[in-house]
């Protein structure tokens, strides 16, 4: 504990010398004044996401706003991108671990996104030496030595630094304002904003964001308040702060431009989140028998429902004069079968040209080995900054954003679901967000796919390709199965655990809204 904390806060975890360096007295209270000032706000959203989930359930289908038509209309842009984030071909994302932070830094990306949400597993450790790290890169001051005694620090011209806090949805356990845990999203804005917006302006760059899990209007004008107030608050000027919202959540889809002007004064773009735009289509429409999903691998790119949502994306943004972020390319480098890494490589190179054909102003990357490949790609094809002159038109409506892939499920399928699913959570309880398994680097979004799609099946029977109906039963064993063959392969302490959450959320008649938020009870 650290013994100067103000009153309302009880910290719920040891904190050690180097941690109290960021949780100083003057960055809690700053913490205090946004979770008073905007606790009751965030709970009323998630309640509202409630009540809208219970209307879909009951049959309502999600439509552009009637009530924001005048927005959609209207000419108007989001205000003037600052000139380091004009030029954002390659980003590269990944947890705050010290190395990871370096090498990204150093990757050849226009951007590095430090994540504490997607590809992070939010222990206390993680989280605080996160934000140690983050302020050690702005300071100019981080390096690491390896066990090995390799010694990295940052080049002279490192990406610039976006960060992504968690969502609306999820607290910090070890961080109590009177009695309540706070809003995790505040904690992990607050902490970095506090302690780095003055030095990363002194830099010559800014705050900069990435909104995660954002499903409306109302949830981007919460943070546009919380930007204002925290600009206010340290005396800086409103319209610093630079957000990117990842539309990855199908209710998001169509409240684009209802998004980008209430962050209008903050904006930097939309970036389409796809692997958690399929996760949302199939957690909102999880009780409807005619919206099951065929395997994971069939649901691409190019299936109409996620081409439209392309489309739209690129066209909104190009209006408002915002970026239009493109997707994760999720593989890495096969170092040990050349005839592997050819194939995957020419799997990237064909979405990096898919987006940028479809007008993207930039993609990310998952893997440093992947970023001269995206840059080659983009440096081709846009050869000036960005994109945003070339205007795209949409003719994209709600039912295009609604269609339901079709295809096949399949056994294989369903193995991959239940091995990729208990692999990753089994390393998140670890403590590792970020996992690599079978050559792609897969985080919380790609686990919430496999998790959510065998959910549904064994929700509506669906059957599969040898004609035998997923039940329950028959996933238990599986899972059963599945344990056996991956002991000696994942953390073996953790396995256990893991095959009981995921037969304990599979077998739920309520679908669990995110694994993350039901496994973050069993994390230190």
């Amino acid at each position: 504990m650290i013994a100067t904390q103000p009153d309302p806060v009880r910290i719920m975890a040891p904190v050690t010398q180097t941690q109290d360096e960021i949780l100083t007295p003057e960055a809690v209270r700053f913490l205090v004044k946004l979770s008073t000032k905007f606790e009751s706000r965030r709970r009323r959203l998630l309640e509202a996401r409630h009540t809208r989930q219970r209307e879909i359930d009951e049959g309502w289908q999600p439509d552009f706003p009637a009530e924001t038509a005048e927005i959609r209309r209207a000419s108007w842009k989001v205000a003037p991108i600052p000139a380091d984030l004009m030029d954002r071909r390659v980003e590269i994302t990944g947890p705050t671990d010290r190395k990871m932070i370096i090498n990204a830094l150093n990757s050849g990306a226009s951007v590095f996104m430090a994540d504490f949400e997607d590809s992070n597993s939010p222990t206390w450790k993680n989280i605080i030496e996160g934000q140690i790290n983050l302020r050690d890169a702005v300071n100019g001051t981080i390096t690491y030595t390896s066990p090995e005694g390799k010694y990295y620090e940052p080049c002279e011209n490192p990406a610039v630094l976006m960060v992504r806090p968690r969502g609306w949805h999820l607290v910090e356990k070890h961080f109590l304002v009177d009695g309540e845990p706070i809003s995790a999203s505040l904690f992990d804005f607050g902490l970095f904003f506090f302690h780095n917006a003055r030095n990363l302006i002194r830099n010559g760059t800014g705050p900069y964001f990435y909104l995660p899990k954002l499903e409306s209007r109302h949830e981007a004008r919460l943070w546009n308040a919380v930007f204002l107030a925290a600009q206010d608050q340290l005396g800086i000027s409103r319209g610093t702060i630079r957000a990117t919202v990842l539309i990855e959540t199908i209710l998001a889809a169509f409240e684009m431009d209802e998004i980008l002007w209430e962050l209008r004064e903050h904006s930097a773009g939309l970036n389409c989140g796809r692997w958690d735009y399929i996760f949302s289509y199939i957690k909102k429409f999880r009780n409807h028998p005619e919206c099951v999903l065929p395997d994971r691998s069939q649901v691409t790119m190019t299936k109409p429902f996620l081409a439209s949502y392309v489309e739209l994306l690129v066209a909104t943004c190009h209006r408002r004069g915002a970026h239009a972020m493109g997707g994760m390319a999720a593989q890495i480098p096969i170092k040990s079968d050349p005839e592997a890494n050819r194939a995957a490589l020419a799997r990237v190179r064909e979405d990096k040209l898919r987006e940028v054909w479809a007008g993207h102003d930039g993609t990310w990357v998952a893997h440093p080995g992947l970023v001269p490949l995206a840059r080659q790609t983009f440096d081709t094809y846009m050869p000036f900054p960005n994109q945003l002159d070339r205007q795209v038109s949409s003719n994209t409506t709600a039912g295009h954003l609604l269609l339901t892939p079709h295809g096949t499920i399949t056994s294989d399928g369903l193995a991959i679901n239940l091995d990729v699913g208990l692999r990753y959570l089994a390393a998140w309880l670890d403590g590792n967000g970020c996992v690599p398994i079978y050559n792609l680097m897969e985080d919380a979004a790609t686990a919430e796919i496999c998790r959510a799609q065998v959910w549904q099946w064994i929700q509506h029977g669906a059957v599969l390709q040898d004609k035998r109906v997923i039940t329950h039963s028959l996933v238990h064993d599986e899972i059963g199965r599945t344990v056996e063959k991956l002991r000696g392969q994942v953390p073996e302490h953790q396995l256990a655990k893991a095959a009981y959450l995921y037969n304990e959320m599979l077998a739920d008649h309520e679908f669990p809204e995110f694994l993350t938020l039901r496994a973050y009870d069993y994390l230190d």
